[in-house]
């Protein structure tokens, strides 16, 4: 599971003109679901995400998680970080999840997420053509694979 966070002061999703979701300071996740991935892996990520210390303390050093600043959260499913560039000049998406297995794991997150305390968490719409707003602060911007941190 590959995740792409963006510290955020704002964030939004729309769907065919409509705004369907959105986030005041937070994080806004865009999450790849690959073929093989478990529960276990929402659970690394969800956990690292919701405790990486990536907010600025008063001295403006990047030592407060989200949980300390009370942060919000926008998660957007997207397959395409699962791409496979290597050959060619298309990218082939075999390594994504099967739709019906990545929303699974996608709503199993988002639900892993609350659990760690996070109060406040929004959704893109699975599988629809969205369009994502944000206020890039920082920028930061990271990216976490749940292969790499169950290591």
């Amino acid at each position: 599971m590959k995740a792409v966070l963006q510290r955020v002061r704002h964030a939004s999703v729309t769907v065919e003109g409509n705004c369907i979701s959105g986030i005041g300071q937070g994080l806004l996740v865009l999450l790849g679901v690959a073929e093989g991935d478990t529960g276990r892996d929402a659970e690394v990520l969800a956990a690292k995400i919701a405790n990486l210390r990536i907010f600025s303390d008063a001295d403006d050093k990047m030592n407060l998680s989200l949980l300390t600043v009370g942060g919000e959260i926008l998660v957007v499913s997207q397959f395409t970080l699962c791409a496979d560039c290597r050959k060619g000049r298309r990218p082939d998406f075999f390594g994504a999840a099967k739709p019906e297995e990545a929303n699974r794991l996608y709503l199993y997150f988002c639900e892993r997420i609350k659990n760690e305390g996070v109060k406040t968490v929004r959704t893109g719409e699975f599988g629809a053509d969205m369009q994502v707003e944000l206020l890039n602060d920082g920028p930061v911007t990271i990216l976490l694979d749940s292969g790499e941190l169950k290591k």
